[in-house]
């Protein structure tokens, strides 16, 4: 018992160091990119025999080189930790968002602004479930594949194929799970019938995926000079220091 009690404490403290030492303007543009995924992936954008796209691929690629950017420079944890916090802030936004839209208004119609502040129950966990699967699948392909760049692991080159891998990988599974728990799953019961096959699914998934790599190809150099600009200017610090004699304990 003692042994769970210091490692909910040091995990308390961890996290609590990070959040001092990590920069805001990622943590907001991540938080804001999930919330917005969320909203998004209510709208479908395309619906062919073969494919089907939700709104949310219009924002997820930022989710995902946000992450790349923090397991670059404080690790696979950190990245997962904030991934966490990402999560939980869009559960209290949609918790608000519903209240909001349950709330009767003599004010004027508000049948559209309900409709789709309100949400849906089963989209929250599909989408919740597929982030952070894909979340945690993300930082640690990320993290393993800079292992891999022995001779210069802080290069372009490194940076880039841990990006790119790790980014089509995990876009992949998230789009899949999500699509599948939502459109195969749950749609047909709520949604009188409406579904996606699971052709659409995969397709859905697989272009998803390459939609979202180019996305990062094209922003990744910005995510580069970020972590090169955080590492030149010892960025979190405090927080890398306590990580690094941690693991040595």
């Amino acid at each position: 018992m003692s042994k769970i009690r210091e490692r909910l404490q040091r995990e308390k403290k961890e996290t609590e160091l990070l959040l001092r030492c990590i920069p805001t303007t990622v943590v907001t543009l991540f938080v804001v990119s999930v919330i917005c995924m969320n909203l998004l992936a209510e709208k479908t954008l395309v619906q062919l025999p073969w494919i089907a796209l939700d709104g949310g691929i219009l924002i997820s690629w930022l989710s995902f080189m946000c992450m790349d950017v923090i397991t670059k420079h404080f690790g696979p944890g950190a990245s997962n930790r904030i991934s966490l916090l990402a999560v939980g802030i869009n559960l209290l936004t949609c918790l608000i968002f519903f209240v909001a839209g349950s709330l009767p208004s003599s004010a004027g119609d508000y049948r559209a602004f309900d409709g789709i502040f309100r949400g849906t129950w089963f989209i929250l966990l599909g989408s919740t479930v597929a982030f952070l699967s894909s979340a945690v699948i993300n930082n640690m392909l990320n993290f393993s594949i800079g292992h891999a760049f022995k001779r210069n692991p802080n290069g372009r080159l490194a940076y880039a194929m841990r990006a790119y891998v790790s980014t089509f990988i995990a876009q992949f599974l998230d789009n899949l799970i999500f699509s599948l728990i939502v459109f195969v799953g749950f749609a047909p019961i709520f949604w009188d019938g409406f579904h996606w096959t699971v052709l659409q699914c995969v397709m859905c998934a697989l272009t998803g995926a390459v939609a979202e790599l180019v996305m990062e190809i094209a922003f990744s150099p910005i995510g580069y000079r970020v972590v090169t600009r955080w590492r030149a200017n010892h960025v979190g610090k405090e927080y890398l220091d306590f990580v690094a004699k941690e693991k040595q304990v």
